[in-house]
């Protein structure tokens, strides 16, 4: 019996939306806008940085979902104040990630009350809560468990899609740009060209976009050529609408919605 097959679909995920970052969000956006209208899925950062959410935010992402595009929750401050253990832990807490990989290193208890709280946010405000993607994609044991046992559909790493509970996988190379530097932003385009083209065959392919993606001009024009091919055989959907897809393929269900709050 042959294993189920997904209609070839890309999605288009952006990045750390809040209120720090609308401007760009807003750019980046007319950038995606300008080469077809699509569903985008939304991670959003409740308190940036520790910052509480503003109304301008919570009015950005319900137009956003009113819109129809995906809102999911992306950590809670997207910061991370532990102390790393030994240079491998410093090298992927302070360099790579440069202090933002909040969800490595918490506990289950101090994960699950973060994990609350963005749920209780999202419940406020009567939006749809599906996925919980961990802040620059790191995501240790305890915070996983966490996140297995709130009743979230899917979380996803640099190279996977997973769905919750059973931790099924999709497979899919995160198509993602560094612009802090002109260095990292032209080996951004190259690494881009090269997973673009790994990822040709794979029914799902994954663009994650940052606030600042549409800022840099060279940045921009290529993750909009990847994505203006991409659409000549790909549908766009969010990826709660794939993960819904997936399970109804595989004949899977979602786990039980727990009441946020």
């Amino acid at each position: 019996m042959s294993e189920p097959t997904l209609e070839p679909a890309v999605c288009v995920v952006l990045h750390d939306v809040a209120g720090s970052t609308l401007a760009a969000c807003d750019r980046l956006i007319e950038a995606v806008a300008a080469v077809a209208p699509l569903p985008l899925t939304l991670l959003a950062v409740p308190r940036h940085h520790g910052r509480p959410p503003s109304p301008a935010l919570e009015q950005w992402l319900e137009a956003g979902h009113a819109r129809g595009d995906e809102l999911a929750l992306h950590g809670w401050t997207h910061l991370d104040e532990g102390e790393p253990h030994g240079p491998l832990d410093r090298l992927r807490r302070r360099v790579y990630t440069r202090g933002e990989g909040e969800f490595w290193a918490l506990d289950r208890d101090e994960a699950t009350a973060r994990l609350a709280a963005g749920r209780a946010w999202f419940a406020q405000h009567g939006w749809p809560l599906h996925g919980f993607v961990a802040p620059a994609w790191l995501l240790g044991d305890e915070a996983r468990e966490a996140v297995r046992a709130q009743g979230f559909e899917y979380t996803s790493t640099l190279r996977h899609i997973e769905l919750l509970p059973g931790g099924e996988r999709i497979t899919s190379q995160s198509l993602v740009y560094s612009t802090s530097s002109a260095w990292r932003r032209q080996a951004s385009i190259a690494w881009a060209r090269a997973v673009s083209a790994s990822q040709a065959s794979n029914p799902v392919l994954r663009l994650e976009l940052h606030p600042r993606d549409a800022d840099a001009p060279g940045v921009r024009r290529s993750w909009q050529r990847v994505l203006e091919a991409a659409l000549r055989r790909r549908s766009a959907c969010t990826v709660e609408a794939l993960t819904r897809r997936w399970r109804s393929a595989h004949g899977a269900r979602p786990p039980a919605r727990l009441r946020a709050g």
